[in-house]
């Protein structure tokens, strides 16, 4: 009977600790995980910010990757400013680990690149899981073409590897409503052309094909010049971007070159006087966090809606 009594203790015992395991889908990976992590670093604006509208701020010990390029709002200051920055740009391996981290969400060129030192696989000897930032996919695997679906995903995700499932749930659900309560009673005509304006002056850094900006510029009747182009976030040449002719021109607003600074570039150099765009002098601005996956790109798809179809 005592014999029988332990074997049924440990199979219980096995089966809630089954219970407790959680396992997600990391771009081509399957990430399982025992326990909720309780040192968690994020890198980039927008990934940070995924971690604080999850509430999730208590299970962070730091952030990387924004001072170096960007400057936080009020928002975002206020979300964090308990956390340290622990790396202006990209964290290295060394600081990841000195942070006693056991988990780190960061993407490919969010914070990681292919070939570089730090990686999941390069982590994982120290116990760091990473979890991937689905648009980022693109740079390892095949994908699919960006959608408003994809950052839904990572807070589910987020929501799951964290314990935090009916928040991330509760969350999604008042985006998709908001998102088609908005776009159900939006008035458009035929699709506008729109060229998104990273930066560059030389020659121009856009969005293509599997970067978010397509999905939000699609989401109010617009379509992304550089549909048919096989990148996420990538350089074209002036060339294709004159040919294309772009009715609209969204701006993505960070760095040292102001969003205002990319405008007169563009208004006042006569290689681009023809274009529609510039002829009518019809530009928005998209904050960096608005147009990179994360919460912000609901109300960065009501700002282009405005923008496109509202004299």
């Amino acid at each position: 009977m005592k014999t029988l009594f332990l074997a049924s203790t440990t199979l219980i015992i096995a089966a809630g600790a089954a219970a407790a395991e959680t396992t997600v889908q990391s771009c081509d990976r399957t990430v399982t995980f025992d326990a909720p992590p309780e040192r968690a670093i994020s890198n980039d604006v927008n990934l940070t910010e995924m971690m604080l509208v999850l509430g999730l701020a208590d299970r962070m010990v730091g952030y990387t990757g924004i001072s170096g390029w960007k400057t936080l709002d009020e928002e975002m200051r206020s979300g964090v400013e308990e956390l340290p920055e622990l790396s202006a740009q990209y964290p290295s391996k060394e600081v990841l680990v000195g942070a006693d981290a056991d988990f780190f969400f960061a993407g490919w060129n969010y914070g990681m690149k292919v070939g570089g030192e730090v990686t999941p696989e390069t982590l994982a000897p120290f116990g760091i899981e990473v979890y991937e930032l689905t648009e980022s996919c693109t740079h390892i695997m095949e994908t699919e073409k960006a959608s408003i679906d994809m950052m839904y995903a990572d807070l589910m995700n987020l929501g799951a590897i964290f314990d935090v499932e009916d928040k991330a749930a509760e969350l999604v659900d008042g985006y998709r409503a908001d998102l088609a309560a908005f776009t159900d009673g939006l008035e458009t005509g035929e699709p506008l052309r729109v060229f998104v304006y990273d930066s560059g002056e030389d020659t121009p850094f856009t969005a293509g094909r599997y970067a978010m900006p397509t999905a939000l510029i699609e989401a109010v009747g617009g379509v992304n010049i550089m549909d048919d182009f096989e990148k996420s976030w990538a350089t074209v040449t002036w060339e294709e971007v004159v040919e294309r002719n772009p009715q609209v021109i969204m701006i993505v607003n960070y760095g040292e070159v102001t969003a205002e600074q990319k405008r007169e570039f563009m208004m006042s150099n006569p290689a681009f006087a023809d274009l529609d765009a510039v002829k009518n002098d019809r530009f928005v601005t998209l904050e960096y966090v608005e147009a990179t996956p994360g919460p912000r790109n609901i109300q960065a798809i009501k700002t282009l809606a405005e923008a496109f179809w509202v004299e």
